[in-house]
């Protein structure tokens, strides 16, 4: 299987993988030395709004190895595009599926963003639920522009770490960009999964398997976090509706 095996669905300029959890984990495993230096965005409504508001950003979405759907809204369109086999795949089932997936059972993680404290907890979380997984090394980076020290010390330590795996927890889109100016740097692929930090360490809860499946989850994440998320989601939510469902974009 190769990118060439990939089929893509144009999503307002973004070039979403039509793609299901059981593709993307028989990809990472078939291919996870092509993809080594490389980077994956996990794509929500909120990235694609954003991208298709600004052209560099959607210029790194569009420059990553792929581009997963991990909004529902995402892979419900792309399935009324003909693509019948797209579906969710979210970066906290991506995380959890491929650290108890056999398949990569020899495989080292690296995790890098999210607060000491957030990490410290994400640590106790999966040495628990996954005894056998192989960490690498976990660093929070300064909430603070990073200085070219900085950027010099973070490839040394993920290149030392020999990880397999670069798990990125900086948020959108501040971790794309990261892994743009990273590409080539590490013998890894970086995946930068947003919240996921967050959901392991027990800070933000999983909305209910139903309210996933209908495409709630944001609503329920809201309910937990409204006055930080109501005007992002009063803006990119009618936003995604208007050009990609209405007009097609």
């Amino acid at each position: 299987m190769t990118s060439s095996d990939i089929p893509v669905c144009p999503i307002m300029g973004v070039n979403v993988a039509a793609i299901d959890a059981g593709f993307l984990s028989r990809y990472l495993d078939e291919n996870l030395g092509c993809l080594r230096g490389q980077y994956v965005c996990v794509c929500n409504v909120h990235t694609t709004v954003m991208s298709w508001r600004d052209r560099e950003y959607q210029a790194v979405q569009n420059g990553a190895a792929l581009v997963i759907p991990d909004g529902k809204p995402l892979s419900v369109v792309g399935r009324r595009r003909g693509h019948r086999g797209m579906d969710r795949v979210t970066g906290p089932d991506l995380m959890t599926t491929t650290f108890s997936d056999p398949r990569f059972r020899d495989r080292s993680h690296y995790f890098y963003g999210s607060s000491q404290a957030t990490l410290d907890h994400m640590r106790s979380t999966l040495e628990t639920n996954y005894p056998a997984l192989r960490i690498a090394g976990m660093f929070s980076p300064p909430f603070r522009q990073l200085s070219d020290e900085d950027r010099v010390a973070d490839i040394e330590r993920i290149r030392g770490s020999e990880a397999d795996f670069v798990w990125v927890g900086l948020g959108a889109p501040k971790q794309e960009r990261w892994m743009a100016d990273h590409l080539g740097q590490f013998d890894a692929v970086m995946i930068g999964v947003g919240a996921g930090f967050d959901y392991l360490a027990g800070n933000i809860r999983r909305a209910p398997r139903w309210m996933q499946n209908a495409g709630l989850e944001w609503a329920y994440r809201l309910m937990q976090d409204p006055a930080r998320l109501f005007g992002r989601y009063a803006s990119t939510n009618w936003s995604f509706l208007y050009h990609a469902v209405v007009r097609g974009r």
